[in-house]
């Protein structure tokens, strides 16, 4: 093509030259002129060959033949030189017409405009317009525009599009979408300017992230910012919004933020009293810092306040850190720091430190109190991805006693003022498979914030060897012998620990206040089978202990002396038993006939076992664990009092007196196979487990037989197991005259009086839920419907399934948080007929938990009988669930304390879930009186923002009369 040739030479894109709305190419250049030829060989950097072969090419246009014409008759001299020098004079009398030329460019369109159109097209010719109907697509550059109806003119960049509406329902469909970059935006009219990138929208939709804004009328800059009027901002994805931001005026930088003017929200189309002159949301796809809005109020121990607001800081896409503070008008003040961070594959965590100061009461008055607390938090866990073999966790929960009384949070929150205790622990563990040792070290703190008692360990050093046979050999060859059954194991422990209070932890001495010692167990042990039916199990069991001091007591004549001596001291035990245990099997089959012969067999199953334990008496005077001395007491009486040097240690002292015992335990089971109505053999249990322990201590001098402990286990249903432990006395209660203290006799039984035992208590737990489909299927079986389940009898009751149904609670209703959206929420189900179906789903639940106990008052004691009387302790908790209807739920938790006779915690709450709001209330009945309501947006970028928040402060708080 010529034209391609001359544009290459000149320098020129080969791509179609448009020139408003004359397109210019080398295959249809319908109009050209002498300036913009004379213009193109002006540009030349070189002479052509010949002259006539560089205008022979006939798909050049008329008018560039016309033109080439005119200089061949000009030209006499056809050589080169000659054409060269004209060439040269021609570009120098037509440069302003080559500037005018390029000025037109500038002022078109730059790039070729992609367009089509389902239906048809039509183009003007004359006023360079051009008309797309049904489904039309137009693309230029990174803008892209589709619609039902587009109109472009080419000579002004302008394109405007519409939808259409449908002749029959009168519904508009086919909008506009139009999309430039990562921007798009729906609306019912627009009209764009290619050329500058501005435009103009009724109706606007866009999304922002997770927002969406829609407005009546638009502006669209050059540089992609919105300017709207009368727009809605809302984080709901319905096309009728449940709520949204009224924006009278408002700016938006697409990813940016958005800047409005006075604006107000909407709920339900229910215009609230809610505010604000100016406001912005800012979009970020990364972490940004920024300033963090505190909120305001008053409590009156500590005047109004300001808290919660500071400064957020997004260091980098692993790590982040919030800085809050809080200020009274009467002095108190409070700064915290938390922060998250996280490693892809490798670890995440959390952390929380948050100091007070706290001023209640004027000062120089009595009632002035001036306080300082604190309270750290500290989550880490380990991906299981980063290392097998070693591990690191943190869960750290420490705060001072005072500080949640003092924290405005905190205060009426029945879970940290009912919250006795915090737990905290840091722990690492590594292993050495290749030769079974594992190492691992914990750091725990006990704090009982009744008392602001604090128990520390730290460290907490575990080394353990896995089981190994010593014997064993390496390439077994023939039968096993004996010996290789013999099986060791090591564990050492080191530790180091006190218990004090939170205001001497800092100030005590590692050597005089806390206490530690080294521990190392190492277990022997080997089985075998005796008689092929009795297995037979021996150990051998040695414990040492490494303690830093121990403590020598003596009498000075009026008090007790303790004097502490600092060295390393040995204290080592050891034990060894023999076990031997086996199986016996009872099999009974009911004669015919009985219970409609549906039982097939009934089986007994009898385990005893026999023990043997042997350890000698370490009070021995050649082991030294136990010392005397001589104790005057002023009336002139002298006795001998024997204690342990090493009494107080970390891991104790071995116990005073040989053990030489036989220990005996039985266990039974009962099981019966039947069959059902669809003669199908069903197993049942009877009894899952019964069964009594005893020992016999052949070394003891006084009262060798232990208490007889019994235990019982039915499975009732398949999900509910009763179980039961008893224990009986085997002892008598001796007295030496009415009024004297009770003890228990040295030799005489209950088994010599022809008793079992004295009965001392026991204990038992028992809850049941019950609800709407329980109920049902109740009903159902008492009417005798038919179950859907094939493995059911129609006359069988479905207690498994009336029992497997825990909670009929809405799962997502349950899990949802200010935070989650519940999908399809407040959309009710309804039936065939187009009605909604009457649905409350509940449910309650019931706990009842009994203790008998002997009750060791003296003033009690029945001389008559020999026995004290017994002691019931009960508690009775009750909680439940009722969903009204889809989005709606309450729930309920109280109890009885039957010891201080009256109502124990009761709290209730009320949530409503409103697709994209949630609302929330809960009520502390007893012990405490208060109450929290909550409203909020579910969208995290709003959560913050658009929020209510009411609760009961520390001094007023609902009184309930």
């Amino acid at each position: 093509m010529l034209s391609a040739f001359l544009c290459m030479l000149a320098g020129i894109p080969s791509t179609p030259y448009q020139d408003n709305s004359r397109t210019l190419d080398g295959d249809s250049l319908e109009v050209a002129d002498s300036i913009l030829f004379d213009s193109i060989l002006a540009s030349l950097d070189t002479v052509p060959a010949s002259f006539d072969s560089l205008f022979s090419d006939t798909t050049i246009s008329r008018g560039a033949r016309q033109a080439a014409a005119a200089l061949k008759r000009d030209t006499t001299v056809m050589d080169s030189l000659e054409l060269a020098i004209y060439l040269h004079n021609k570009a120098v009398d037509d440069s302003l017409a080559l500037d005018s030329i390029n000025r037109q460019r500038k002022h078109g369109i730059d790039s070729p405009v992609e367009f089509s159109a389902n239906d048809s097209l039509l183009y003007e010719a004359g006023h360079g317009m051009a008309y797309l109907f049904g489904n039309s697509h137009v693309k230029y550059q990174n803008m892209d525009l589709q619609s039902e109806n587009i109109y472009l003119s080419l000579d002004s960049s302008l394109v405007h599009a519409t939808g259409a509406r449908d002749s029959v329902s009168g519904k508009l469909f086919g909008n506009p979408v139009f999309q430039m970059g990562n921007d798009t935006y729906q609306s019912d009219t627009m009209a764009f300017n290619f050329k500058t990138k501005k435009g103009f929208i009724q109706q606007v939709y866009t999304e922002q992230q997770e927002g969406y804004l829609t407005s009546q009328l638009s502006k669209r800059g050059a540089n992609g910012e919105l300017y709207l009027q009368h727009g809605r901002y809302t984080t709901c994805d319905e096309p009728h919004p449940d709520f949204y931001l009224a924006l009278s005026r408002a700016k938006v930088r697409p990813g940016k933020d958005v800047v409005f003017g006075p604006a107000y929200l909407v709920v339900c189309d229910v215009p609230l009293p809610l505010a604000i002159p100016y406001g912005f949301f800012p979009f970020t796809k990364s972490y940004s810092s920024g300033f963090i809005m505190p909120t305001y109020g008053d409590e009156t121990e500590r005047g109004f306040y300001l808290r919660d607001g500071g400064y957020y800081f997004a260091i980098s896409d692993q790590m982040d850190l919030k800085l809050l503070g809080e200020i009274y008008t009467k002095g108190s003040w409070g700064v915290s720091a938390a922060s998250n961070y996280r490693k892809r594959y490798r670890y995440s965590g959390s952390f929380y430190g948050s100091y007070q100061n706290s001023v209640t009461g004027e000062k120089n008055l009595p009632d002035y109190s001036k306080t300082t607390s604190f309270k750290i938090q500290w989550s880490h866990r380990q991906d299981a991805k980063a290392n097998p073999y070693s591990t690191l966790s943190a869960s750290v929960n420490f705060a001072t006693s005072s500080y949640e009384r003092n924290n405005l949070t905190s205060m009426y929150n029945p879970q940290t003022m009912t919250q006795s205790t915090r737990t905290s622990s840091v722990s690492y563990s590594t292993s050495f498979s290749s030769i079974g040792m594992s190492l691992s070290t914990t750091m725990n703190l006990n704090q009982n914030m009744r008392d602001s008692t604090i128990a520390m360990t730290m460290p907490d050093l575990n080394i353990s060897i896995s089981r190994f046979y010593p014997f064993k050999r390496k390439h077994m060859v023939g039968k096993q012998r004996w010996y290789e059954k013999i099986a060791m194991s090591y564990t050492g422990h080191f530790s180091n620990s006190i218990s004090t209070k939170e205001d001497k932890l800092m100030h005590s001495n590692l050597i005089k206040d806390w206490r530690n010692g080294m521990q190392h167990s190492i277990p022997v042990s080997a089985s075998f089978t005796v008689l092929n039916y009795i297995n037979l199990t021996a150990s051998f069991n040695f414990t040492d202990r490494t303690y830093t001091n121990k403590i020598m007591r003596s009498w000075d004549g009026t008090t007790e002396q303790r004097d502490t001596i600092y060295g390393l001291y040995n204290v080592y035990n050891w034990n060894m038993s023999l076990a031997a245990s086996t199986k016996l099997y009872g099999f009974l089959t009911p004669p015919r006939g009985f219970l409609g012969g549906r039982i097939q067999k009934i089986r007994h199953v009898f385990t005893p076992q026999v023990s043997l334990n042997y350890a000698p008496d370490f009070s021995a005077s050649r082991y030294g664990y136990y010392e005397t001395y001589q104790k005057t007491d002023s009336e002139g009486n002298v006795t001998m009092v024997e204690y342990s040097p090493f009494q107080n240690s970390l891991y104790g002292v071995p116990g005073k007196g040989k053990t030489g015992s036989i220990a005996f335990d039985m266990s039974n089971n009962l099981e019966m196979k039947m069959y059902d109505r669809n003669d199908s053999l069903r197993k049942i249990s009877l009894i899952d487990e019964f069964g009594a322990s005893m020992s016999y201590n052949m070394a003891a001098k006084i009262r060798p037989w232990s208490d007889l402990s019994t235990r019982i286990r039915l499975k009732l249903t398949k999900n509910y197991t009763l179980n039961m432990n008893a224990v009986f006395a085997s002892y008598v209660y001796e007295a030496d005259s009415v009024g004297a203290r009770p003890r228990l006799s040295e030799h005489t039984t209950y088994w010599e009086q022809g008793k079992i035992g004295r009965f001392q208590g026991m204990s038992q737990n028992l809850s049941y839920t019950i609800s709407n489909e329980k109920i049902s299927k109740i009903f159902k079986w008492l009417r005798g419907e038919r179950d859907n389940k094939k493995d059911k009898d129609e006359n069988e009751p479905a207690l498994d399934d009336i029992n497997s149904i825990e909670s009929n609670v809405d799962p997502d209703m349950e899990k949802a948080k200010h935070g989650a959206r519940k999908q399809n929420a407040g959309l009710a189900e309804t039936d065939e007929d187009g009605y909604m179906p009457f649905s409350m789903p509940w449910s309650v639940s019931f706990g009842y938990g009994i203790t008998m106990r002997e009750d060791t008052d003296v003033k009690k004691f029945n001389y008559n009988t020999m026995r004290y009387p017994y002691k019931f302790t009960q508690n009775l908790n009750m909680s439940g669930n009722i969903r009204l209807s889809d989005g709606w739920n309450i729930s309920f938790s109280s109890g009885y304390d039957f010891e201080n006779k009256k109502i124990s915690m009761t709290t209730a709450s009320l949530s409503r879930d409103l697709h994209c709001f949630n609302m929330s209330c809960s009520v502390v009945l007893s012990p405490y009186t208060s109450y929290n309501f909550s409203f909020r947006c579910n969208a995290s970028t709003l959560t913050d923002a658009l929020k209510y928040d009411k609760r009961s402060g520390y001094s007023n708080s609902v009184q309930w009369y």
